[in-house]
């Protein structure tokens, strides 16, 4: 399994990259789309929501389950990928360009304390045991 380490990462399965504005892109990992199967529907969060850290904000739903997306940090929606509405599978075949919603945080610095690709792999580790 590929984790590109230029993202940050949380423990529910959510990639983060940071832009050059300061302001996050937001999808989910392979591990968890690997989990899920194949993406059937996607309901992104609206433009303009404030979230909380660790606040349930998206779900994706596979054939096999539902399940939510967390928001990695606190801030407001920005935009979201329309493109998944017709096209949810493109989470399935690109993990890590099927972004699911932008957000600009409220503390800029509070993406530091979210997981790099090592201690998000020993994550995914420790739940294959």
């Amino acid at each position: 399994m590929s984790i590109p380490t230029e993202l940050k990462y949380t423990p529910s399965h959510e990639w983060i990259r940071v832009e050059a504005d300061g302001s996050l892109t937001i999808g989910i990992t392979q591990h968890a789309q690997e989990l899920l199967g194949d993406m059937v529907y996607v309901e992104a969060p609206a433009v303009g929501r404030s979230l909380n850290a660790g606040e349930e904000c998206a779900v994706v739903e596979s054939v096999k389950a539902a399940a939510d997306v967390y928001a990695p940090v606190s801030g407001t929606v920005t935009a979201i990928n329309s493109e998944l509405d017709s096209a949810p599978e493109s989470i399935n075949s690109a993990p890590y360009d099927a972004w699911i919603f932008k957000m600009q945080p409220a503390d800029a610095n509070a993406v530091n304390a979210l997981l790099d690709a090592a201690a998000y792999q020993a994550v995914v580790d420790s739940e294959a045991h």
